[in-house]
């Protein structure tokens, strides 16, 4: 298609110019010959007289000339920015809140948290996020709008199982139920935004997570999935910056 349009503004710059050669040099009738080997007859009238050009393939070669000129307009213009672009911005607002609310999931004082131990017995299952500078260094949109996907289903998995413990050994769920909603508001946007750029939503595997049996290990797990959320949080919001940068420059 490039080749075709170069060929066809060459060929219509090269009639254009022989064109406005011939309106110039002639006042009488003529035959007149381009270099495609095509003869037309043209008719001018000089002075008072209106100039008229009597060709059927004057108005073909208008035709050309203005394919020409849209091309060259079309191609030469950026590309618009996608439309997911314009939910970035959304995103980076719910990381910002998620991250408020994780931090009073243990309900514990900045004091009492730096005096508490977690035990060495973890939650495998949750995310292990690399936020290494190399790690955004070739960032792809599809493949971090699904990577934050499982991400954050991943995380929203367990703040629901950590409110259920919590409510069962009668501890307060509030801060819990705070973060499983802004993490299923993420969550709608990251999938609307992979809908947009036709990429299929990642399956979130089931974690298998322990039975909770007294109050201590709720607040145990409830310190470490509030630790975890943290560093998502500067994982995702540094991702979605990078994205929404990208959109700016299109």
């Amino acid at each position: 298609m490039a080749t075709m349009m170069t060929q066809v503004m060459c060929h219509t710059q090269c009639y254009k110019r022989e064109l406005l050669h011939f309106v110039h040099t002639h006042t009488n009738t003529h035959k007149y010959s381009t270099h495609t080997g095509l003869r037309e007859r043209f008719v001018y009238f000089s002075g008072s007289r209106k100039m008229k050009l009597i060709c059927d393939s004057t108005l073909c070669l208008l035709h050309l000339l203005l394919l020409a000129e849209l091309f060259v307009h079309t191609s030469s213009r950026p590309t618009s920015s996608p439309a997911i672009c314009g939910m970035f911005g959304s995103m980076i607002h719910q990381v910002d809140r998620l991250k408020n609310f994780s931090k009073k999931l243990h309900g514990l004082s900045d004091t009492e948290l730096s005096d508490f131990v977690v035990a060495e017995t973890s939650l495998d299952s949750l995310p292990h996020i690399q936020a290494h500078a190399e790690n955004f260094s070739s960032l792809k949109v599809n493949e971090s709008l699904s990577q934050l996907y499982v991400f954050t289903q991943s995380f929203r998995l367990h703040v629901d199982w950590l409110k259920t413990a919590q409510q069962n050994v009668s501890l307060s769920s509030k801060a819990a139920e705070s973060v499983s909603t802004h993490l299923l508001q993420l969550s709608n946007l990251v999938t609307a935004s992979l809908n947009q750029i036709s990429e299929e939503v990642p399956q979130s595997p089931t974690p298998s997570l322990p039975v909770v049996s007294n109050a201590f290990d709720a607040l145990q797990f409830s310190v470490e999935i509030s630790e975890r959320l943290q560093v998502f949080h500067d994982w995702s919001k540094r991702v979605l910056r990078i994205l929404k940068g990208t959109c700016r420059r299109l």
